[in-house]
C-alpha cells in the first residue's frame, strides 16, 4: 500500500515568514523587505490556513514545526505563540515535538527570544554565514561577527538546541581561511552546523553580477572540492556526523524537521510561496502557496492560499523519494521505492555505481558513499535516466 506512505517518515508543519530587513545578494528564497507589517492580520491568516489543512489531516501527530523565511526572528512573540497555540489545538503533538525558528543575528533580542521560548520554540537556527566581517559585507549581511557571537550567547541562554549556518567557497576565500573558520565555529558550544557551498542562482543580485562578469574571486572547481573534503574531515574530528550532504550534527542533534523532508514524509506548508506534500484521501499531493505576500493574504482570507494542489503519481513520488533520500547518509529503502514506483532501479546501473565506489547496497538499503557525495547530482541523473 502506498496510500499512507508518509507514515514511513511522519508529519510536520512549515510556516513561512516572508519578510527581511534587507535582501541578501545570494538569496533566491521568497523574501521581501517591508517597512510596516500588520502582524495581527498575518496571525489571523496563518490560523485560517492551518484550520483549512487540519480539516483534511485531522488526527495526525505533529512531530516538528519549522518557522522559515525570510527572517522569522522579526516575528513578534505573540505571533509565534498564536500559531503554535493553533497547531496544538488542531493536531495531537509528539512527546518531543521539535519547534525550530530561523534567526538572523542582527534581529536577535533577549526579550523576544524569551517570548519565543515561552511560546514553545525549542530550537533556533542562526544565519551566521561567515565569521569575518569582510565576507559578511560581501554577502550583504547586516551583522558583524561580534554581533553574531552576542546573538549566539543570547540564544544559548534560552534554548538547549542552537544551530547555525555558514557559507564557504566564497570570493577570495583560501583553504586555510576556511579551515580556521571551521575550527572557530566548532569551538563554540554547538551541536549542529549547516555548511553550504556558495551557489550563484539566477534572479539574484549575485546572479546578475556574475552574468556581467562583475563577481570576481570565486574559487575554481578543484579548490571548491578541496573545501568540501576539508569540511568533512574537520567536522568528523569534532564528533559531527555528516548525516546529510550539507548538515552535520552530534549524536541526537539532527534537525528532525529537515530529516522528515529527506525521508519523504508529509508536511503542510503555510505562508507565501510555501511548498507542501500532503496525503489527502490516500493520495499524496504537491502544494504551493501564492508567492506574493499581498496575494497570499487576500487568497487565504478568501479561503485558500494555494496556487497549486496537484496529485502525484506513484512514479513521481518515487523519484522525489530518490532525490531527497539519497542526500542522507542512510540513503533509501529500495523496497519502499519499488512500492511507490511499481518498478525497480536497474541492477546494471546500481552495479556500475557500486564498482566505481559511488554507491553501496546493504540488504534493501541504497546509499551514496563519501566519494559519491562529491558527484551526487551526476549519480541522481544517471539513476533517473535509467527509469525513463
Amino acid at each position: 500500500m502506498t496510500s499512507e506512505d508518509w507514515q514511513n517518515a511522519g508529519f510536520g508543519i512549515y510556516v513561512h515568514w516572508p519578510f527581511c530587513q534587507s535582501k541578501c545578494p545570494y538569496c533566491d528564497f521568497n523574501s521581501h523587505v517591508a517597512e510596516t507589517i500588520d502582524q495581527e492580520r498575518w496571525l489571523k491568516t496563518y490560523v485560517t490556513e492551518l484550520e483549512r489543512y487540519a480539516a483534511v489531516t485531522s488526527g495526525r501527530v505533529v512531530q516538528s514545526v519549522f518557522f522559515g523565511g525570510g527572517t522569522p526572528s522579526l516575528m513578534e512573540p505573540r505571533t509565534v505563540e498564536g500559531i503554535l497555540d493553533t497547531i496544538r489545538r488542531l493536531w495531537p503533538q509528539a512527546n518531543d515535538t521539535e519547534v525550530t525558528l530561523e534567526a538572523n543575528p542582527g534581529s536577535v533580542e533577549a526579550g523576544r527570544f524569551r517570548g519565543y521560548a515561552a511560546a514553545g520554540v525549542n530550537r533556533v537556527s542562526m544565519g551566521f554565514q561567515a565569521m569575518n566581517d569582510r565576507d559578511l559585507k560581501r554577502l550583504g549581511r547586516l551583522h558583524s561577527v561580534d554581533e553574531a557571537l552576542r546573538a549566539f550567547d543570547v540564544a544559548r541562554n534560552q534554548f538547549d538546541r542552537v544551530s547555525f549556518d555558514l557559507i564557504y567557497a566564497r570570493q577570495d576565500q583560501t583553504l586555510a581561511e576556511w579551515e580556521a573558520e571551521l575550527h572557530r565555529a566548532l569551538s563554540l558550544a554547538i551541536d549542529h552546523l549547516s555548511l553550504y557551498q556558495l551557489t550563484i542562482e539566477e534572479g539574484t543580485a549575485f546572479g546578475d553580477r556574475y552574468k556581467r562578469g562583475g563577481l570576481k574571486g570565486l574559487p575554481e572547481e578543484d579548490l571548491a572540492a578541496d573545501m568540501y573534503e576539508l569540511t568533512q574531515s574537520v567536522t568528523a574530528e569534532h564528533g559531527f556526523d555528516c548525516y546529510e550532504v550539507s548538515n552535520h550534527a552530534r549524536d541526537g542533534a539532527r534537525s528532525r524537521h529537515n530529516v522528515l523532508y529527506w525521508r519523504y514524509g508529509d508536511y503542510i506548508g503555510v505562508g507565501p510561496g510555501a511548498h507542501g506534500r500532503v496525503t489527502i484521501d490516500g493520495r499524496r499531493h504537491a502544494t504551493e502557496a501564492h508567492r506574493a505576500p499581498g496575494k497570499w493574504l487576500a487568497a487565504a482570507e478568501a479561503g485558500n492560499a494555494d496556487s497549486l494542489i496537484e496529485a502525484l503519481t506513484g512514479p513521481e513520488q518515487a523519484q522525489e523519494y530518490l532525490l531527497m533520500g539519497l542526500r542522507l547518509r542512510e540513503g533509501i529503502d529500495q523496497n519502499r521505492f519499488e512500492r511507490l514506483s511499481g518498478t525497480s532501479l536497474y541492477t546494471s546501473v546500481l552495479n556500475e555505481l557500486d564498482e566505481m565506489n559511488l554507491l553501496k547496497r546493504e540488504k534493501s538499503h541504497i546509499f551514496v558513499t563519501d566519494q559519491g557525495r562529491m558527484v551526487l547530482n551526476a549519480i541522481l541523473n544517471k539513476l533517473l535516466d535509467s527509469l525513463e
